[in-house]
């Protein structure tokens, strides 16, 4: 291979990173642009490839974006505006920010169990946007509230959205998403338990704020870790941090009225109201809802899933050598059961039909320019598969590092991530490339590219928390609820300009780069040193 032929390979690559980071360009702009210049390199030499081939490929790429992910970010986000515009969401606050006047056990709630739970429901920077709005609303300082959710969101992030980051990487490189989810739960395990460490640390002001409640932070760790683990086995990726989620706050709930702290030094003053059980049921119900349908019509439950899962459509799309058809599965598939769930429960909330019709179409609205995104993303990782290009770097990284290369494998991952913001996003880019890279390193047992696909997913998070989108998303959550805060507690003009100072971008960034290192060199050993034990950790984790 020739360097101009490995250029153009990392083209696309180095254009989404030069647009996105240094043009500043939007990145509905920069992913469509780039899904264009893949199409142009594939079918120039040296590639060469067939025009109506390449065609074909990115067209597979767009069914691949809209079903399933598109359908399951939409009824997400649809089900979250939906629960804020009946005003369940203000109830859900009043629930968890009563439930202890420490801070730092509060943030644990918010940041790590509230922020698991709607990173495992929506995504999409919901999972930082909102416990960091809720945490400002009942008096954290500003700038701690987002570092801690971002850094409380970097390891939920591959089971996002209804786990769709994971089944989509599955899907792109015909992986088992069951074993995959395993196996990523099993290289998070360690992050799992120390992220909530951090996340007391920021809060607090560093690790001596863990006094009195490193045993809560450390069950909260773990609430993540076992039971993501189990559920990834058993039940497989898309539940595995909705449940861990509730797990988690059940714990943090439990240890907060068993052994309740006292510790003046971290008295937060808050407000507290009476929520009664009818109401707080009713506040959950589309949460609820979806993880009974979800649970209801996984493998766990054959008699429903065998019939809705045989509900489907295999097309040829991608006419190259050795395709295979592309199926829709149009019941049994998360983004319809969310669907669903939103609205039975929106009805049980008395929004009327037409109500949740125009929450849906403000939802579109306000996801058109993500639709057109992830569209652009996927047909860009698509098209650089099929020509070739996806191999060519593979080849080219594994000849530059050797079998050094897994430890710089969570590097690649993160930098995917800080481009898109996306945990979905980065499979889609670089999981294939993993792939490959684990291929060359090892061409007879794919044991190796199975392990370096889990470990690009798992360090998705970890570019996550660094990423632009991310910080933006977060300070436009924030800014609004200084605003409120500070008008509700009478608090001067002088004092809010300060606030909102404190939150800009670049001193997010700059306190959040320490726990991104951290993550990165955490997860690169892990990658590295991991590998020589992966038959082991598979025969006993599958």
């Amino acid at each position: 291979m020739g360097v101009v032929t490995l250029i153009l390979a990392i083209l696309p690559i180095l254009w989404l990173i030069v647009a996105l980071s240094v043009l500043k360009m939007a990145a509905w702009k920069a992913c469509s642009i780039a899904a264009v210049l893949s199409f142009v390199i594939a079918i120039c030499p040296p590639y060469s490839k067939e025009p109506f081939l390449m065609f074909t490929g990115g067209l597979e790429g767009v069914a691949l974006a809209v079903w399933p992910i598109l359908l399951v970010i939409t009824a997400a986000i649809f089900t979250y505006n939906l629960v804020v515009h009946t005003k369940a969401m203000d109830t859900i606050k009043i629930m968890l920010s009563s439930v202890t006047a420490d801070k730092r056990v509060l943030a644990l709630l918010l940041a790590w169990g509230f922020g698991a739970f709607m990173e495992g429901m929506a995504g999409f920077g919901t999972a930082v946007a909102i416990p960091a709005a809720m945490m400002v609303a009942v008096g954290f300082n500003p700038l701690k509230s987002i570092l801690a959710c971002l850094v409380a969101n970097s390891v939920p992030t591959t089971f996002g959205s209804i786990g769709i980051p994971t089944t989509t990487l599955a899907t792109l490189t015909g992986l088992n998403p069951v074993e995959l989810g395993t196996f990523i739960s099993a290289q998070l395990f360690i992050l799992n338990v120390i992220a909530p460490f951090f996340v007391v640390g920021i809060i607090g002001g560093g690790f001596k704020a863990l006094k009195g409640v490193f045993g809560v932070t450390l069950l909260s760790g773990l609430a993540l870790a076992v039971p993501e683990l189990l559920i990834n086995k058993f039940v497989g990726p898309e539940l595995s941090v909705i449940i861990s989620s509730v797990v988690i706050m059940g714990v943090i709930i439990l240890m907060s009225k068993v052994a309740p702290n006292t510790d003046p030094d971290y008295h937060v003053d808050i407000q507290a109201e009476k929520v009664s059980a009818k109401d707080g049921l009713i506040a959950a119900v589309p949460f609820i809802l979806i993880f009974i349908f979800l649970l209801g019509t996984s493998k766990l439950v054959p008699a429903i899933y065998g019939p809705l899962s045989a509900i489907k459509t295999s097309v040829q799309i991608y006419m190259g050598a050795g395709a295979k058809p592309y199926t829709f599965v149009w019941i049994a598939t998360p983004g319809i059961m969310i669907f669903l769930s939103a609205f039975i429960g929106g009805a049980i909330q008395k929004s009327g039909f037409g109500e949740m019709c125009g929450v849906l179409g403000r939802t579109f609205t306000g996801l058109k320019f993500t639709y057109i995104t992830i569209i652009g993303v996927v047909v860009t990782a698509k098209l650089m598969t099929y020509s070739g290009m996806t191999g060519d770097i593979a080849e080219a990284l594994v000849a530059a590092t050797g079998t050094l290369y897994p430890l710089f494998a969570p590097v690649i991952a993160s930098v995917g991530a800080f481009i898109t913001g996306s945990g979905t996003n980065t499979n889609v880019l670089f999981g294939p490339l993993q792939v490959a890279s684990g291929h060359s390193l090892d061409p007879i047992n794919s044991d190796l590219s199975f392990w370096l696909a889990g470990i690009n997913s798992g360090a998705s998070g970890t570019g996550k928390m660094l990423s632009p989108q991310s910080i933006a998303i977060a300070i436009g959550a924030v800014g609004p609820a200084i605003a409120s805060y500070c008008k509700e507690a009478g608090i001067s003009k002088e004092k809010e300009e300060e606030m909102l100072e404190s939150i800009h971008a670049n001193k997010i960034m700059g306190g959040v780069f320490k726990y991104f290192v951290i993550f990165l060199v955490i997860g690169g050993l892990i990658s590295y040193f991991g590998q020589a034990i992966i038959p082991e950790l598979k025969a006993f984790l599958l």
